[in-house]
C-alpha cells in the first residue's frame, strides 16, 4: 500500500477505518480514549492536506442498531481533538448525500459498521436448531450482501487509509474488502498501521 505521506490529498475525499471501539460507562461517557488518540496524527494529516474526511468504526459487538453502542457518544471528543466540527451519518449505508456534499477540512463520521451483519461477514438471526444447510444458505446469503455493502462504503470517497491495526487481522468489509475497491495509488496505511507493521517486521 502506498504511504500517507506521499499522497496527494488536496480537494479528496479520504475515507479511514479506525478502531474508536472505546469503553463507555453507563452514562453512555468515554472512560479511556487511547484509541481515539492513536487515530488523530493521520485524521489531521488529510485535513492538512487539503482532503475531506469520511471516519468509519465499529463499537462493541452490536446485533444490529442499538443506542448504546452508537458512535454518536463519542463525536464529541473526536470534535476536541481534530479542532474542527464533525458531521454524524446515522446510517453507514445511508451517507450518499452526505459524503457527495464534503468539502476540504470537513469530517463526517459513520455510524457503527457492526449495526449491519454485512461488516463481520456473519449472518444473523439464526434459530438455533437450524440445520447445516440454513446456516449455510444464510452465510452464502450475507456474503452476496456484503458486496453491496463493501461498494457503498467505498463510493464515498477518493481514496481509502487503514488505521485500524485492531481489527486488521479480519477480513471485513471495511478492512480487507472495501481496499479492493481502490487502484494501488488509492489506498494506504494511516500512521498507526505504519508504526504497528514496522514493529511486526522488526520484531520478524
Amino acid at each position: 500500500m502506498k504511504q500517507i505521506d506521499s499522497y496527494d490529498f488536496s480537494g479528496k475525499k479520504a475515507i479511514v477505518r479506525v478502531d474508536f471501539n472505546v469503553p463507555l460507562n453507563d452514562k453512555l461517557e468515554i472512560t479511556d480514549d487511547t484509541r481515539i488518540r492513536a487515530a488523530i496524527p493521520t485524521l489531521k494529516k488529510v485535513l492538512a492536506g487539503g482532503g475531506a474526511l469520511i471516519i468509519m468504526s465499529h463499537l462493541g459487538r452490536p446485533k444490529g442498531p442499538a443506542e448504546k453502542f452508537s458512535l454518536k457518544h463519542i463525536l464529541a471528543r473526536v470534535e476536541q481533538y481534530l479542532g474542527v466540527p464533525v458531521q454524524f451519518a446515522p446510517d453507514c449505508q445511508q451517507a450518499d448525500a452526505q459524503a457527495a456534499a464534503l468539502k476540504p477540512g470537513e469530517v463526517l463520521v459513520l455510524e457503527n459498521l457492526r449495526f449491519y451483519a454485512e461488516e463481520e461477514g456473519k449472518p444473523r438471526g439464526l434459530a438455533d436448531d437450524a440445520t447445516d444447510e440454513e446456516k449455510k444458505a444464510a452465510k452464502a446469503a450475507v456474503k452476496e450482501s456484503q458486496k453491496a455493502f463493501t461498494k457503498k462504503l467505498a463510493s464515498y470517497a477518493d481514496c481509502y487509509i487503514n488505521d485500524a491495526f485492531g481489527t486488521a487481522h479480519r477480513a471485513h468489509a471495511s478492512t480487507a474488502l472495501i481496499a479492493d475497491y481502490f487502484d494501488a495509488d488509492h489506498k494506504m496505511f494511516g500512521y498507526l498501521m505504519g508504526k504497528e507493521v514496522a514493529a511486526v517486521n522488526k520484531v520478524m
